[in-house]
């Protein structure tokens, strides 16, 4: 059994939650007043903005942890642009951030609500998981199997940039209401 810790408990943090405890792993929610963190897997289940705050509060303490970034670094203010650099990624900064992490991108182009559901469009909820450690990405594939959602390799952490562009691009049709928030990109094999 692993113990997943999450810090933020919106509706991503819930929905991942709900999966981990459906494979009988156990869940921690990180709150403001939480003094240890205790899993091995520790999800940033928050905004990218909040990203600078945990690591200069908890960095110590999530060093020899595999560090799950499911952000999409939109600009928060005109809501029509990246802003991690052209050439990178938000995660690869964070990785930057915890040298002593293992940093893991996933989640962050599903929604909360097929991730609760475990299906899209008729196909399964699929997890694109990308690092750079083989062994940080099969730790959490087997928990997100474990719930009931399927989860798929999709590289080293470079690649986090193309998911990033992905999950950005997924929340912007969302909002224009060109597809629900029940809905988004599937991966059928």
């Amino acid at each position: 059994m692993t113990t997943v810790s999450i810090i933020g408990n919106g509706n991503m943090g819930s929905a991942i939650g709900g999966i981990v405890a459906a494979g009988g792993n156990t869940v921690e929610y990180v709150t403001r007043d939480t003094d240890a963190i205790t899993g091995d897997l520790v999800v940033l289940a928050v905004p990218h903005t909040a990203l600078d705050e945990i690591v200069a509060q908890r960095g110590a303490q999530l060093a020899g942890r595999i560090v799950v970034d499911i952000t999409n670094p939109l600009d928060v203010e005109t809501f029509d642009s990246l802003v991690a650099p052209a050439d990178g990624s938000r995660a690869s900064e964070l990785a930057k951030s915890l040298p002593e992490s293992t940093l893991l991108k996933a989640f962050n182009t599903n929604f909360a609500a097929t991730l609760a559901s475990k299906t899209i469009g008729g196909e399964p909820t699929t997890v694109l998981i990308a690092g750079d450690d083989v062994d940080a990405k099969h730790a959490l594939a087997e928990v997100v199997r474990a719930g009931g959602v399927a989860a798929v390799d999709a590289g080293s952490l470079k690649r986090a940039r193309e998911l990033e562009a992905v999950g950005f691009l997924q929340l912007t049709l969302a909002v224009q209401e060109k597809v629900g928030w029940t809905g988004g990109f599937a991966v059928a094999a």
